[in-house]
C-alpha cells in the first residue's frame, strides 16, 4: 500500500508550491484515478512517486515505511504520456531487454501475454505497432522490472475509440494484481473502472 503523507514539492524557481500538502493512500489492487487540467501538477506527482525527483516537505510511505527516490524507483513503474516516443529498440524483444539482458526468450513472452501483444513476432519493429498495441508495449516495458505500483500518465491520450477500449480492458485486468495510480484529464471512461477518484488542483488534493 502506497501512501503519500503531506507531501509538498516547491522548486526554487516556481512562485509557489506546484503540489501543496498532498496526502493520499493507493490500496493493493485497486485503480487510483488523479484528474486535473494541464498544469494541475499530475505529472510531477508521478514523478515524485517513481522517484524522480524528491518531496520538499512530506514523506512517500510504502507498507507505512518512508521510502527515498532510489527505492522508489524500484518499486514504481512509470508509463509517460506518448510512451511510444521513448521507444528505442528496434524490435519488440530488444525494447524489452534494454537495461535487462540477461531476460530469457520465456520471460519475455510471459509479459507479452500478459499485455496481450503474445501474438506479435518479437522481430516486430515497435513502431509498426498499432498505437493501442504502443501502450501495451510501454506498460510491457515497465511489467518485465516486476514493480509493486504502475503510475500511468494519460494512458489514453491520442488514441481512437478502440484502441482507448483495448487499453481500459487490460488495465481493468491488471488491477487484479498490481497496484494502478492513473493521472488523467478526462474523467469520462476511466472513471467507471476506479476504486477512487481524486481531483488535482492548484496543487491541491480533494476526493471526489
Amino acid at each position: 500500500m502506497l501512501s503519500l503523507v503531506e507531501v509538498t514539492y516547491h522548486p526554487p524557481a516556481a512562485p509557489r508550491p506546484i503540489l501543496h500538502q498532498v496526502s493520499f493512500t493507493v490500496p493493493p489492487q485497486s485503480l487510483t484515478l488523479i484528474v486535473g487540467v494541464s498544469g494541475a501538477g499530475k505529472t510531477t506527482l508521478l514523478e515524485l512517486i517513481a522517484g524522480l525527483a524528491t518531496p520538499t516537505q512530506g514523506q512517500i510511505l510504502w507498507q507505512e515505511q518512508a521510502l527515498q527516490a532510489t527505492d522508489l524507483q524500484e518499486l514504481a513503474g512509470l508509463v509517460f504520456q506518448f510512451p511510444e516516443r521513448h521507444f528505442c529498440g528496434l524490435t519488440l524483444l530488444e525494447e524489452l531487454r534494454l537495461g535487462h539482458p540477461e531476460l530469457t526468450l520465456e520471460q519475455v513472452q510471459q509479459v507479452l501475454n500478459t499485455v496481450h501483444l503474445g501474438e506479435v513476432p518479437l522481430h516486430q519493429p515497435p513502431h509498426h505497432l498499432s498505437g493501442g498495441q504502443q501502450r501495451r508495449l510501454a506498460l510491457a516495458v515497465q511489467l518485465i522490472r516486476q514493480p509493486y505500483l504502475l503510475l500511468l500518465d494519460e494512458p489514453l491520450a491520442g488514441l481512437d475509440w478502440s484502441m482507448r477500449q483495448q487499453v481500459m480492458q487490460l488495465l481493468q485486468e491488471l488491477k487484479n494484481t498490481w497496484s494502478l495510480l492513473v493521472v488523467s484529464h478526462d474523467t469520462r471512461e476511466l472513471s467507471g473502472m476506479a476504486d477512487q477518484v481524486w481531483r488535482l488542483e492548484e496543487g491541491k488534493l480533494n476526493k471526489l
